[in-house]
């Protein structure tokens, strides 16, 4: 099974790959992935040379609202990401597969 759930596309990200030199990207994966599955899945997948690995759990966020029934209040589940950067030269194309 794929440690790789889905590449975050922000307009932060997007940023950061305007830059010039290495560039970055950001991926949500599972909770229990290591950096070196995570290199090693991103490598065999987009077939780039991935030089660092950071990664991070981001909490849920409290939601609350108030409904016909009463207020309602909950969380949404919290995720790991992580924040892979490129060998100089290198990018992913996201939406090359778009038609």
């Amino acid at each position: 099974m794929s440690v790789l759930k889905k590449p975050i596309i922000s307009e932060k990200m997007a940023l950061k790959n305007e830059r010039p030199g290495n560039k970055q990207y950001a991926f949500r994966v599972d909770l229990d992935a290591a950096k070196p599955q995570i290199k090693n899945e991103i490598e065999a997948m987009y077939e780039v040379h991935v030089k660092t690995v950071r990664t991070m759990v981001v909490m849920g966020k409290k939601r609350s609202r108030y409904t016909r029934a009463g207020f309602i209040s909950g969380k949404s589940s919290n995720f790991k990401k992580a924040i892979v950067t490129l060998a100089p030269g290198e990018e992913i194309d996201f939406y090359k597969n778009i038609q």
